[in-house]
């Protein structure tokens, strides 16, 4: 089964969301073993964990706390791309779809340090 990453690449609320569901389903058809449960574990948790914090984000209450909350979607893009990696190494056959998901972390990465920055800068 193939999983693409949809992107919508202006609503990042949904851009985030549709990740996090297109990690879901991957994580759905990846074999489980001793080694690969742990690793889809942690990716789940921070590949979802990036728009739950956006989402958040938006809901802030300062100028501030939306900064600490990008900061925040920023470190789970991060770990988000360590775990993809992991999983390449742990699951070869389906490498080609972790790097795909990667690459939208990859992404996801660079506008999140963006907005941080701007933010950041106009405090």
């Amino acid at each position: 089964m193939t999983v693409t990453v949809k992107k919508s690449k202006y609503d990042l609320e949904e851009r985030t969301a549709l990740f996090g569901e297109g990690i879901i389903k991957l994580c759905g058809v990846v074999k489980v073993t001793i080694i690969s449960k742990p690793l889809l574990n942690q990716l789940i948790r921070s590949a979802t964990s990036i728009g739950a914090n956006y989402m958040e984000a938006n809901g802030a209450s300062s100028k501030k706390d939306f900064t600490n909350k990008i900061f925040i979607c920023k470190k789970e893009t991060q770990e988000t791309k360590h775990w993809l990696r992991m999983l390449s190494s742990a699951v070869p056959e389906q490498a080609e779809e972790f790097k795909n998901f990667w690459n939208e972390a990859h992404e996801l990465n660079l506008i999140f340090q963006k907005i941080a920055a701007t933010s950041r800068g106009s405090n």
